[in-house]
């Protein structure tokens, strides 16, 4: 089933009162390059990207990461495109999994079970967290800005890998109004050197 509704006009808005995490999770090389052609593609990675959907009640992206997607996985699950049959159990389940895209250019999504999340974004946003306690996992740099300027983002899971692109994109390229102070709640090393890392916000009153 596909949407272009509001958030709000959802089923399942009303029905939850605690909000569920927005974690911020992608790659990124040392030098701060968020390209995803510059990141390490090997089992390893892919497991790590495949635990975080699981542990998500849905995703959350642009427009731009959302037609990137949308593609190349539809195609995947369907097994139209051949792929590594661990690349197409993870398209399969990014199939099932809620997508919601944040866009004021584009109102038609037809991948399955994609929403539009239109109007007000920290209305949107907030009404997504409440309606989603498994928590939302946000893909997209650029949107990542712009909620981490409302003050939305909770946690943080970046994979930084043992590269310097020496070009952008680049994380947070666009700036924000003050530093973000953050505690590392975790950090592990990969074989092929990549390290993830796991950081929370620190409390309101702490910061």
């Amino acid at each position: 089933m596909s949407t272009t509704d509001s958030p709000a006009d959802h089923p399942r808005w009303s029905s939850f009162a605690a909000m569920g995490l927005l974690t911020f999770s992608i790659n990124i090389t040392i030098d701060g390059c968020v390209d995803h052609r510059e990141g390490i593609a090997d089992d390893e990675t892919h497991a790590f990207f495949t635990r975080l959907m699981d542990e998500s009640g849905a995703m959350l992206w642009g427009r731009v990461t959302y037609e990137m997607m949308e593609s190349y996985w539809p195609a995947v699950a369907r097994g139209d495109t051949e792929a590594p049959r661990t690349m197409r159990e993870w398209a399969v389940k990014l199939e099932a999994k809620p997508k919601y895209v944040v866009s004021s250019t584009r109102t038609d999504f037809p991948w399955t079970n994609s929403h539009h999340i239109a109007g007000d974004l920290r209305t949107g946003v907030e009404k997504l967290k409440r309606a989603t306690p498994a928590g939302v996992l946000l893909g997209s740099g650029k949107l990542a800005t712009e909620l981490d300027r409302l003050d939305l983002i909770d946690e943080y899971k970046f994979l930084v890998h043992p590269r310097i692109a020496g070009h952008g994109p680049t994380l947070y390229q666009y700036g924000l109004p003050s530093t973000r102070r953050l505690e590392l709640v975790s950090a592990k090393q990969f074989r092929n050197s990549a390290i993830a890392l796991h950081y929370r916000r620190e409390p309101a009153h702490e910061r």
